[in-house]
């Protein structure tokens, strides 16, 4: 292997580790409702799109209909979504979390938005901007991101960690 080859494959060991580091502790809190981090995406998503669609959100989650029917029905049973029939077309089911399903799914992004936080103001600069744009850059050829291009900060923006 050659340097550049050394270099990559220390920022794949770093993304790794970072990634598990990230999804400690959610893993350990959705553990006790007898659910799995495809659950956690599950409510993430649904929280940032309400009334998104089945067929939306295996868009987004780039799974199968066999992938996500089982652990959908899973949040179904324990309360934490709710289906109705679509408002533009009844044969579309929307999706939308329950308040237990909301404050769940608060509960699990606080945590990772607090690891942020305290990562990026730690740091200080520009590493919120560059880490943006790499994980912009990395996730731009993402079908599901298309739902999200007006929601992402830009490298102008004021809501900086840093800035508040």
């Amino acid at each position: 292997m050659n340097h550049e080859e050394d270099e990559l494959n220390e920022l794949l060991i770093l993304f790794y580790f970072g990634y598990r580091t990230f999804t400690e502790k959610p893993n350990q809190m959705i553990q006790k409702y007898g659910i799995q981090r495809v659950h956690h995406r599950i409510l993430f998503f649904i929280a940032r799109i309400p009334g998104i669609t089945v067929n939306e959100l295996l868009t987004v989650l780039e799974v199968t209909k066999q992938a996500l029917n089982h652990p959908l029905r899973q949040l179904t049973e324990k309360g934490f979504i709710l289906h109705k029939p679509g408002e533009f077309d009844k044969r579309y089911k929307q999706l939308y979390l329950t308040d237990r399903g909301v404050n769940l799914e608060r509960e699990l992004s606080k945590v990772q938005q607090e690891q942020m936080k305290t990562i990026f103001t730690k740091l200080g600069g520009n590493h919120q901007e560059a880490w943006v744009d790499v994980m912009k850059e990395l996730s731009s050829v993402r079908p599901g991101q298309k739902f999200f291009k007006d929601l992402f900060l830009t490298k102008n923006s004021e809501t900086n960690i840093n800035n508040k």
